[in-house]
């Protein structure tokens, strides 16, 4: 068995935010309530979008009509799994049952020693 660094995007939305910097601080905030004290394994942090134009990165927060969706970006330790697939699942299926209505997607699975 092998031991897996899974790392998970989420979309977060919040509601009557101002501007960006409000939506991320909310969001991260709101993402560790659920998470911990439980999960407090599992690291927290904003996403980061590249521009299609100019391939610079951005955070990823959009704000319109003050909602906002944030990308998260989500991290966890998984032990002992069968493959990178299997840990996959495991992290997905550990965090999906704390941020119920939240979608994730698997943004990369790297083994470690």
């Amino acid at each position: 068995m092998t031991n897996y660094h899974v790392t998970l995007e989420a979309a977060w939305l919040v509601r009557d935010v101002k501007s960006g910097d409000d939506a991320i601080g909310v969001a991260i905030s709101e993402a560790g309530k659920r998470l911990n004290p439980k999960l407090d394994y599992v690291e927290v942090d904003i996403g980061t979008t590249f521009c299609p134009s100019c391939n610079e990165p951005f955070s990823s927060v959009f704000v319109a009509a003050n909602t906002a969706i944030v990308g998260l970006v989500l991290e966890m330790k998984v032990f002992d799994a069968e493959s990178k697939e299997h840990a996959a699942r495991i992290a997905k299926s550990v965090i999906g049952r704390a941020l119920r209505d939240v979608p994730l997607d698997v943004v990369d699975v790297e083994e470690f020693e």
